[in-house]
């Protein structure tokens, strides 16, 4: 299954235009992410558990809609004892503004750790930017459009400079179409700035990357 198709898609679209899964205390296990990952995103109650084990094998952690489904103990059994469980990220989700894109693509910033790390999670990945930070736009979770960005002084700047930076970025983005975020919650400063320039919580989710010897991991690049 790769991420065009893959149902997750679906629920991250959906939530975007405000349609979220019942509150019904459920799990969704779909199928695993394209690259070898997995992941577990947690909407108002309900969850969805993307990954190659087997549903039975996850409803046995007892999974929940209310926070149950980002358990440790089930996030370590998704990643087998030698994988990397990433951290807990706030879903945001906003609208691009289209028109004349307002920050120049950088060729020059490959080697930046934001560039570096987002190629890691993230395909068809494109970095843009100016004298107060980049951003990168990629394909993202579950073929999701994904936006990251960073200061290259944050102390300077600010809330003011990152909501500036988040609002040019929504005009590489077409007319209304949506563009999501992951964001750490303990990164205040940067979740205001998302806040600020219209981004919306839409739910929590974090990327797993299994053990490739774990029954049922794919070393798929």
């Amino acid at each position: 299954m790769n991420d065009a198709t893959h149902p997750l898609l679906r629920f991250f679209l959906d939530a975007a235009d405000g349609r979220f899964p019942p509150v019904d205390g459920g799990v969704t296990v779909t199928g695993p992410l394209a690259r070898g990952l997995e992941c577990s995103v947690a909407f108002t109650g309900h969850a969805v558990i993307a990954t190659a084990l087997p549903a039975g094998e996850i409803h046995r952690f007892e999974p929940d809609g209310f926070g149950a489904s980002l358990a440790p103990d089930l996030l370590r059994h998704l990643a087998g004892s030698r994988g990397r469980i990433d951290v807990v990220d706030a879903t945001l989700a906003a609208r691009g503004t289209g028109g004349t894109p307002r920050l120049p693509e950088r060729h020059d910033l490959e080697d930046h750790p934001r560039v570096r790390h987002a190629r890691e999670l993230r395909a068809h990945v494109r970095t843009y930017g100016d004298e107060r930070g980049l951003v990168t736009l990629a394909e993202g979770l579950a073929g999701r459009r994904e936006l990251s960005a960073e200061l290259h002084r944050p102390q300077a700047g600010g809330r003011r400079f990152g909501r500036s930076l988040l609002l040019d970025a929504l005009s590489l983005v077409p007319d209304g179409e949506p563009v999501f975020a992951a964001v750490s919650p303990g990164n205040a400063r940067s979740l205001r700035a998302f806040l600020a320039a219209g981004f919306t919580p839409l739910g929590s989710e974090v990327v797993v990357r299994p053990d490739c010897q774990r029954p049922g991991a794919s070393s798929d690049a």
